[in-house]
């Protein structure tokens, strides 16, 4: 079996549409946007708006827009209805996405708390973990199941995503479990770098390596500002 290291990928999305991985990365922002304002009633949003309110500027939104096939109207704009099914589309949300969560600790417990996956179109569908301490517990209306048993828990429950919240140590178990489950798609929470299968795509979200890199900016921020009244 092929293997690969994972790190943050792109790609394809959709049968016939290769869109950046800087744009997808935006388009959630972009929903996000509109979905505000479709619940004010507002029918229209220029590209000059919805930049103000995604933090980018009017012609990125032009540009990432482009890729799904949609221009606004010169005058008018985009409508916001027709354009949150567009994004919407793209992002793969007509249908919802299943998540099993592996490991069941703080941040585990803290994840599968957070309603706005299920709003989102992701619920939490099943929680794993391989302490026997964690095992068999309901946390947030959900039993605790074996990791061992995930394959058998995926055949009734048909998660698609995977959730990883285990400690670096048990991080490739955790995944190598969710692969052998038939689980492809796998956010990782845990600060280690993973061996995967090649048609696996795993995002890596690392808090601690964020912290530091707003650190970095604080003290230098900091310093610039001490030179200047020095």
């Amino acid at each position: 079996m092929n293997r690969r290291t994972s790190a943050r990928y792109g790609g394809p999305v959709g049968p016939d549409r290769d869109i950046p991985e800087a744009t997808v990365a935006r388009l959630p922002v972009y929903r996000r946007c509109l979905l505000g304002l479709a619940t004010t009633g507002e029918p229209t949003v220029s590209s000059a708006r919805l930049a103000e309110l995604a933090g980018v500027n009017a012609a990125k939104v032009r540009k990432d827009l482009s890729y799904l096939g949609t221009h606004g109207v010169r005058g008018v704009g985009y409508d916001v209805e027709h354009l949150l099914g567009e994004v919407g589309s793209v992002l793969g949300l007509e249908d919802e996405a299943p998540v099993v969560i592996v490991g069941i600790g703080n941040l585990g417990r803290a994840l599968s708390a957070y309603a706005g996956f299920g709003s989102r179109g992701f619920p939490i569908v099943a929680l794993v973990d391989a302490s026997p301490d964690i095992i068999g517990t309901v946390v947030n209306g959900l039993e605790v199941g074996d990791v061992a048993q995930l394959s058998k828990l995926a055949r009734r429950l048909n998660p698609t995503i995977g959730i990883v919240a285990t400690p670096a140590e048990a991080a490739q178990e955790a995944v190598d479990a969710l692969v052998a489950a038939g689980v492809k798609s796998i956010l990782n929470f845990a600060p280690a770098v993973l061996s995967v299968p090649a048609d696996v795509l795993v995002r890596k979200v690392d808090l601690a390596s964020e912290l530091q890199i707003l650190g970095y900016y604080h003290h230098h921020r900091q310093s610039g500002e001490s030179g200047r009244s020095a």
